[in-house]
């Protein structure tokens, strides 16, 4: 488990979100897990994205609370910790990523 000031980093999954992730990982090659990132940050909140990706040695595995386990760049820390991964049908299918302890930004 990797800590930053003793406190373990967390992430959360709906569970439509937990559907489509372990529908990845079944897809996934070898060595291959999930991977939260962020693919642009200003000031206060960042902007996040989901892809298969094998790790490296800045990333942590954290466990979900849905126990899919999530790759996370130690380095964005700051940003990663608490990240929520919710997936919805309507209005078209996809991932809303965002990190409830960041400023909530929606485009």
């Amino acid at each position: 488990m990797f800590t930053i000031g003793g406190i373990q980093l967390k992430v959360k999954v709906n569970r439509h979100a937990a559907k489509v992730m372990n529908q990845m990982l079944d897809k996934a090659n070898d060595g291959e897990m999930l991977r939260v990132y962020i693919t642009e940050h200003h000031g206060n909140h960042a902007h996040y994205d989901l892809k298969l990706d094998k790790q490296t040695e800045h990333d942590e595995i954290v466990q979900s609370d849905k126990d899919i386990p999530v790759l996370l760049d130690k380095r964005d820390a700051e940003f990663l910790d608490g990240v929520w991964v919710q997936y919805f049908h309507l209005p078209q299918p996809g991932f809303v990523i965002y990190n409830p302890s960041k400023e909530h930004h929606h485009h």
